[in-house]
């Protein structure tokens, strides 16, 4: 087993403040976490997220408390710190075409300690609102103890013991404890401070910080963690479940695990529980911030940073984030995963597609650096091929000083051309499955397997989305949905999929797909043999890893449907062990054709969409039903080595009965727009677009 590391004068309401500060002094049925159930239904979200484009700018840690404790500043800092809360500032973000600025607000010094910099944050708000531009704030997740405490010294009570004889600390910032976020005494004052954005401040988005270090595995050693986690056990399952589950009824002296980084297994009965429970209190801290900012202004939006997106690593284990469930919760979500867009020397695709197509999948968008010294236009096409109504960050607060001009003309066509990215969805064929129990419980070949089945997809130009437990219940828009590697599966799902093959869908599966339960219990033979037509490999004991079977692919219909099912995912980079599944493993499998042909002859030989372009060039293909038009998106990943690609040949299917009226692209790389011609055949529009430079938009309005 590896160890792995992880990275004031409010506004005339002063009374509102001295208030905040005085109030911050003051069984279910069994079920197992695959159902994840929501907490409560939805909430309304805002309205304003639907009709405008996110393009944000910001700064956060420039607050002089911090600077000043932080260390390591140059002399001008504070000289800059004063000049982001000009109007001249301000001026330059509208002009770049900046929609929100996410501004500092409350680092967890306390409240007083940091009244002159909230004082700072209203007026720069106020400026910023002037001007028209929405007002997003910071709020950290973290305490700064040594001011903390000299105003609420009963909040020592909130903080994580010592873990493995260290304290447990922001990464290389010692004045920055954890807490246990659920501490009744904590949730309260973090209310106050809310309170305080939404209702004087006026803000129109909450940002919580460091979400991906909140529910890791030191914070849930802190004793009032240990009794949650007693009783999330005894009403999580009857006293007759637990002793199925654990071989004992009685919890009331259970601790939790011992965590020595990430292993590739957890077959653990407690602690695939612990997992479970650690992403239920994170979701439900959330639904609980989030109840209490919509109860005060429907129309704030929320948004969390749980940092690592789609990107290969087992959330579940090392962050406690479950993403169908946190997000529930919110409008959008961080990720800063790395991955900047590009291609490696050694002829690797890297992205953030997974993380987008996560987030759409779950009513979000996403929130990353895509301009200013961190990103680049090839980020921003990007996100304009897969994020939803937004850019995502152009810059820090100085953006209007350091943008370059190329990111600057992206920015325009993007608010020039935003109806183009308004009310769209996904025309995707194809859906991924990702399995909470597959995925939180093997960090090894469920996430090669998966990872690698999208690069092969996301490099053959298949449109696909990226599916969760939840959504197995209806697949009914999806013509092939691939289990790569998704080995537990309950019955219930079983049945979600054998019901999808029945009713005309295909299946795609590979490796040990269905041969676990929910538990990761060993079935006899895969829980699909009925529609793989295979045996599974006989039993050898407990053991770490299966024997993968050696044979070719098995093809057959079953029902209205298809069923593939391919022995292995073969990666050209084995991934070690335990290890995430980050992009340096990304490199396309030996098998890629196998794969793809698999997906093809799933669908019934053809897909809705074929390009004919190199393989770092990526398609995505939406609808827009309100103005009958379907859109697809080129983007040439390797726009740095080859500038241009040229003549790109597409195929698109069409709906049933619709004719095209003409197709048109346009580019932000100075190709302007042009209309293009087209033939039909056999139910395809073909059309040939002349250059991609680094992002093309092709528009096929509909009669």
């Amino acid at each position: 087993m590896r160890k792995r590391g992880f990275s004031f004068r409010p506004g005339g309401s002063i009374l509102l403040l001295l208030g905040l500060l005085a109030a911050a002094g003051c069984s279910e049925k069994p079920r197992t976490a695959a159902t994840r159930p929501s907490s409560g239904a939805p909430l309304p979200r805002p309205a304003w997220l639907k009709a405008e484009p996110l393009i944000i700018a910001g700064n956060w840690d420039s607050m002089a408390i911090f600077r000043r404790r932080a260390g390591g500043n140059p002399v001008w800092q504070e000289e800059d710190y004063a000049r982001e809360h000009t109007e001249e500032t301000v001026r330059k973000l509208k002009d770049l075409g900046v929609t929100m600025a996410v501004i500092h607000f409350y680092k967890a010094y306390g409240l007083e300690a940091e009244k002159e910099q909230l004082e700072d944050s209203r007026k720069l708000a106020a400026l910023c609102k002037k001007h028209g531009i929405r007002v997003g704030v910071y709020v950290g997740s973290t305490v700064a103890y040594e001011t903390f405490l000299a105003e609420k010294p009963e909040a020592e009570q909130w903080f994580v013991p010592a873990h493995l004889g260290r304290p447990v600390y922001y990464p290389g910032h010692s004045f920055r404890k954890r807490v246990y976020f659920m501490h009744p005494g904590y949730r309260e004052y973090m209310k106050r401070v809310l309170e305080l954005a939404v209702k004087d401040l006026k803000v129109d988005l909450i940002h919580f910080d460091n979400t991906s270090l909140q529910a890791q595995a030191p914070v849930f050693y802190h004793p009032q963690a240990v009794t949650d986690f007693r009783t999330f056990l005894q009403s999580k399952y009857t006293p007759e479940m637990r002793k199925k589950r654990l071989g004992f009824s009685d919890v009331r002296f259970v601790e939790p695990p011992v965590w020595e980084g990430q292993p590739s297994y957890l077959n653990d009965p407690l602690i695939q529980e612990w997992v479970d429970f650690r992403c239920k209190q994170l979701a439900d801290y959330y639904a609980e911030m989030e109840a209490f900012i919509r109860g005060m202004n429907p129309e704030v939006a929320v948004e969390n940073n749980p940092h690592s997106g789609i990107s290969g690593r087992n959330t579940a284990w090392l962050q406690g984030v479950d993403y169908p469930r946190l997000l529930a919760h919110t409008d959008v979500v961080w990720t800063e995963e790395g991955n900047q867009a590009g291609v490696t020397p050694e002829g690797v695709l890297i992205s953030k597609i997974r993380s987008y197509k996560m987030a759409t999948a779950l009513g979000n968008s996403v929130f990353t650096y895509t301009g200013g010294e961190r990103g680049s236009t090839l980020q921003m096409a990007e996100a304009m091929a897969y994020n939803r109504r937004n850019l995502g960050m152009v810059g820090g607060v100085l953006a209007g000083y350091e943008t370059a001009p190329a990111q600057r003309g992206y920015i325009r066509f993007y608010r020039d051309n935003f109806s183009y990215y308004r009310d769209v969805k996904s025309r995707a064929d194809v859906a991924v499955l990702h399995s909470y129990a597959s995925l939180a419980y093997n960090s090894d070949l469920p996430w090669q397997s998966t990872m690698l089945f999208e690069q092969v997809l996301i490099q053959g130009k298949v449109p696909f989305d990226i599916v969760f437990d939840d959504q197995l219940a209806d697949l009914s828009r999806y013509r092939v949905l691939v289990l790569a590697d998704q080995e537990c599966l309950s019955d219930r799902q079983l049945q979600q999929i054998r019901e999808y093959v029945e009713n005309g869908g295909s299946v795609v599966a590979t490796g040990n797909t269905s041969l676990y339960t929910e538990w990761r219990q060993r079935r006899r033979d895969f829980g699909l043999a009925d529609l793989f037509q295979v045996k599974a490999p006989a039993w050898q004991g407990a053991r770490e890893a299966e024997e993968l079977l050696n044979m070719p692919p098995a093809r057959k219909t079953a029902g209205k449907g298809r069923v593939v099912y391919l022995a292995a995912v073969k990666p050209a980079i084995e991934k070690p062990p335990a290890d995430a599944m980050t992009s340096e493993y990304w490199k396309l499998p030996v098998n890629s054709s196998e794969l793809l042909d698999a997906v093809r002859w799933a669908a019934g030989g053809s897909l809705s969409l074929d390009v004919a372009a190199p393989s770092t060039v990526t398609a995505e293909v939406q609808e827009d039903n309100s103005s009958k038009r379907l859109l697809i998106h080129l983007v040439n990943y390797d726009s740095v080595r080859k500038p241009a690609v040229g003549r790109v040949g597409i195929g698109l299917r069409l709906p049933e009965s619709a004719a095209v009226e003409r197709v048109s692209v346009l580019s932000p790389d100075g190709t302007g727009s042009a209309s293009l011609p087209f033939a039909m055949d056999g139910g395809k529009a073909r059309f040939t677009v002349p250059k991609l430079m680094t992002y093309s938009l092709v528009v096929v309005q509909m009669k």
